[in-house]
């Protein structure tokens, strides 16, 4: 089975502190699920790309994350980096974050410089972003898990 088959797909948990390259060396910031949540994924769930929505503070905002290992950063454990369109100037650790994942843009992969993978999560940041504003789409904002708290 594919993850396509179970989206939408809805997870929450606590915000916790990831490896720091997001905002530092990407200049994108992620909101990071802790591993015990990372770990109750189904099994069948695939690695990549994905979008939908994000539940933070009472407010719901697009969301663009990245579920596995980040193949350039060769990382040792498996991931959930969560990108809300939003710019926030408060740190976002220990918060609760609600998310419903609802489509897959793609699988992830290497790549040869961090110059390319900048570029190609901002293309991953368009897709969602464009994704999203679908009428379909739209009417999972106000789904009540993530309105209800």
């Amino acid at each position: 089975m594919s993850s396509g088959s179970i989206l939408p797909y809805f997870v929450s948990g606590i915000i916790v502190k990831g490896f720091g390259r997001g905002s530092k060396s990407l200049g994108i910031p992620t909101a990071n699920f802790p591993e015990d949540v990372v770990d109750s994924l189904p099994q069948d769930f695939k690695t990549g790309i994905y979008y939908g929505w994000a539940a933070f503070e009472g407010e719901i905002y697009k969301m663009v994350m990245s579920i596995g290992w980040n193949p350039f950063y060769k990382n040792e454990k498996k991931t959930m980096e969560v990108h809300m369109l939003h710019e926030f100037n408060n740190d976002l650790h220990g918060k609760h974050l609600k998310i419903a994942i609802m489509g897959f843009i793609r699988p992830e992969r290497d790549f040869a410089s961090l110059a390319d993978l900048i570029n190609e999560i901002k293309h991953d940041i368009e897709v969602a972003n464009l994704k999203l504003n679908t009428t379909e789409m739209i009417e999972y904002k106000s789904c009540e898990f993530l309105t209800f708290s």
